[in-house]
This record gives structure tokens, C-alpha cells and sequence, in this order.
């Protein structure tokens, strides 16, 4: 674990080393608890891939030094956020090639895909675009080596170990096994994110 000072008033935890997505929430869910308890004052925690971010610390030398001796045990495992379900359908033009990667049929895919319970990583890519972890390692799926120019909003794609759903129309290169009509992204609603960090997803299959 590296800790980086980022301009005046924030501060990156950089688990590159051993950062997996469990450890990033672990500290993720515990650095959110801290601030609550009133440990320390930040306007917002940002998870990454192997990073999270405190923006606006009020002590950003005090916070750098507590820091180290606030790391999760290893075995922590985070309270379970708010769940959501995400109605899907499974007509993508990607999930044959899905199916073939992981050497099942097609309804196995739906079936694995509908009985895994998602954990929202980080937000990124697009506002509402949410990296959503849950599928074991072995079933990491190769982006596309060609990116589509236009991905339909509402695309639940799969990449690396990574699900996710495109909030608006946009170029992408995700492996596109089906569709949704949730709406991930409303400036107007509050919040405007459906799919934040620690959030629960689960995927039901419905009718064309």
C-alpha cells in the first residue's frame, strides 16, 4: 500500500500491489464508516480499480499519517449495501460468443449470469457506468479486439472479470450479451446514480 498526496486537499491509497476488488472495497466500506464516525472529514471517497481516492480532507497531514493503521483486516468483509434488480434481456450479439469462451450454452451463460449477485466496484467511463464485480476469475471475458463505434444505451456487457451496463449511447468494446431499460444516469433524481459504489445487483431475465 502506497499513500499519494493529490493537489492540496486529497489523498490516493494506491493498492496496486495487492489490490484485488475485495480489498478496495473492504477499504472502500471502512473509510466510508470512519468518515461517518467522524474519524475524519472528507467531501467525497472515490473507489478505483486498485485505488481510493479522499477528496477535500480537511487535514490532509493527519489523515496521511492515521492512514496506515486504518487498513481493513484482510479477512474483512464489507456490510452488504442496498440491492437492486436490473430486469435483462438476454439477446445480445455478443453472448453466443460469451457462451463459446466459456465452453457452456448459451442458457448456462443466462443462468450463471442471473444467479450471481454483483457488488458495484467503482464508477467510471460514463456517468452512471458502473464496474460491477461478483464472476470468478476463470470466467474473465476478452474485450472485443475491434471496439463497436455505437453501443445502444441500456447494454449489459461483460469485460475482464467486470459486468457492466452502458448508461447512454457511446463506443465501447465490452462483449454485449443482452439489454436493460433501467435508466443508470437522472441528473434529477437523487441521487442521480442508480449503481453506486457497494451497491447489490442482481440481473433477472425477462421477455423480449
Amino acid at each position: 500500500m502506497q499513500i499519494r498526496r493529490v493537489g492540496d486537499a486529497s489523498l490516493l491509497v494506491d493498492l496496486a500491489d495487492d489490490g484485488t476488488a475485495s480489498t478496495v472495497e473492504a477499504w472502500r466500506a471502512d473509510l466510508w464508516n470512519r468518515r461517518a464516525a467522524g474519524d475524519f472529514v472528507a467531501v467525497d471517497i472515490v473507489p478505483g480499480a486498485c485505488t481510493v481516492l479522499l477528496d477535500g480532507v480537511e487535514d490532509v497531514a493527519a489523515v496521511a499519517t492515521r492512514l496506515p493503521g486504518w487498513a481493513p483486516p484482510a479477512a474483512s468483509v464489507p456490510a452488504p449495501g442496498p440491492l437492486v434488480e436490473i430486469p435483462i434481456r438476454y439477446d445480445g450479439p455478443d453472448l453466443a460468443a460469451v457462451a463459446t469462451h466459456w465452453q457452456v450454452s448459451v442458457e448456462s451463460v443466462v443462468a450463471r449470469h442471473t444467479d450471481t449477485e454483483f457488488r458495484v466496484a467503482f464508477c467510471g467511463f460514463a456517468p452512471g457506468f458502473a464496474y460491477m464485480t461478483g464472476l470468478a476469475a476463470e470466467l474473465a471475458v476478452p474485450r472485443l479486439d475491434t471496439p463497436r463505434t455505437r453501443v445502444p444505451p441500456g447494454s449489459v456487457a461483460l469485460a475482464d472479470i467486470y459486468c457492466g451496463i452502458y448508461p447512454r449511447e457511446s463506443p465501447g468494446g465490452w462483449q454485449l450479451i443482452g439489454r436493460t431499460d433501467a435508466v443508470l444516469f437522472d441528473p434529477g433524481r437523487e441521487p442521480p446514480v442508480l449503481l453506486g459504489p457497494g451497491t447489490g445487483v442482481r440481473f433477472s431475465a425477462v421477455s423480449a
